[in-house]
């Protein structure tokens, strides 16, 4: 497994991790059994960083995980888990909770879930408006010093939060959507993670699966499954994006790889600053993913694939 830093102070991981969201929530149905074994299956292959949020499933992805880690080694594992969402009992989003006892509070009972006496790195999932930066940061820092948290990472949010983010504390990562179609942080983020020495955990890098050379047109999304109002994934939209996907399959053709290896190439092609997060559910799904490691991208490959989706 290549293993690449997130950032200039912060952890060397597996240059791919395992996004865990769709095996609890907003996916529609997944197999539990299924699921856990291909955790176990990413860990065989060498994979370090696990992805969580103390909202996936409300608490249930972080007992999955736990339930696939019984029996390894602690220090084999990354845990990165996202915290601050707050939902009701319907599963409804009703806003975000950034503040220090709510940090605090949301640590330890994710370390209970979890069953470890740390995490590895720990991130609002979105800002709390009604709660400066600095408040939230630091009291992740407290956990710091305490020894419950071993880094500090970000989550959507633009240059200005992330400066004055680092100006409390090192920041190991920003987690934020990055894909050849999702290339919004080109512009002003991802310069600026540079600046500050702050890395990149990518997600969404097959676009919810838009990309990923298996959805097609007219597919029916089961219950449960959020990109039913998604709309990337409607009417013209989808149209025109699947016109993209069979441009990127022509690629992939050549370059005898799959639609899904191109396109996390592509992410890894980026820098050794950005770590890709995979959300495979299946064994399968997660080797062909672990496929786009062996491949090289070259110049004329990338300049193909940016100009379909400039």
């Amino acid at each position: 497994m290549i293993a690449r830093k997130l950032g200039a102070n912060g952890p060397v991981v597996s240059a791919m991790g395992l996004g865990c969201m769709g095996m609890s929530d907003l996916y529609g149905a997944s197999d539990r059994a299924e699921s856990i074994a291909t955790v176990r299956a990413a860990l065989d292959a060498g994979v370090t960083l696990l992805d969580t949020g103390d909202f996936y499933g409300m608490g249930d992805n972080e007992l999955l995980i736990a339930e696939a880690l019984r029996g390894r080694s602690r220090d084999a594992v990354f845990l990165s888990v996202k915290f601050g969402a707050q939902r009701d009992p319907a599963g409804n989003w009703i806003g975000f909770d950034g503040r220090p006892s709510a940090v605090k509070t949301s640590l330890a009972y994710s370390l209970k879930r979890l069953r470890v006496d740390h995490l590895d790195i720990y991130r609002a999932a979105r800002l709390d408006p009604n709660v400066p930066i600095e408040e939230t940061i630091g009291a992740i820092a407290d956990m710091v010093k305490a020894g419950y948290v071993r880094f500090i990472g970000l989550s959507e949010v633009g240059p200005e939060m992330i400066r004055r983010a680092v100006a409390v504390h090192p920041i190991a990562d920003l987690q934020i959507e990055y894909s050849l179609i999702s290339r919004g942080i080109e512009k002003s983020i991802l310069p600026t993670c540079r600046a500050l020495g702050v890395g990149v955990t990518a997600y969404g890098v097959l676009s919810r699966g838009l990309i990923s050379g298996h959805w097609l047109a007219g597919k029916q999304t089961g219950a449960g499954d959020f990109r039913a109002t998604v709309p990337r994934f409607q009417g013209a939209n989808l149209e025109s994006n699947l016109t993209l996907v069979d441009e990127i399959k022509r690629i992939a053709d050549e370059k005898g790889a799959s639609v899904a290896q191109i396109a996390i190439a592509w992410v890894l092609s980026r820098g050794d600053d950005i770590v890709p997060l995979v959300g495979a559910r299946r064994r399968d799904r997660l080797a062909e993913s672990l496929g786009a490691l062996s491949l090289t991208l070259d110049r004329a490959e990338i300049s193909a694939l940016e100009s379909i989706a400039s």
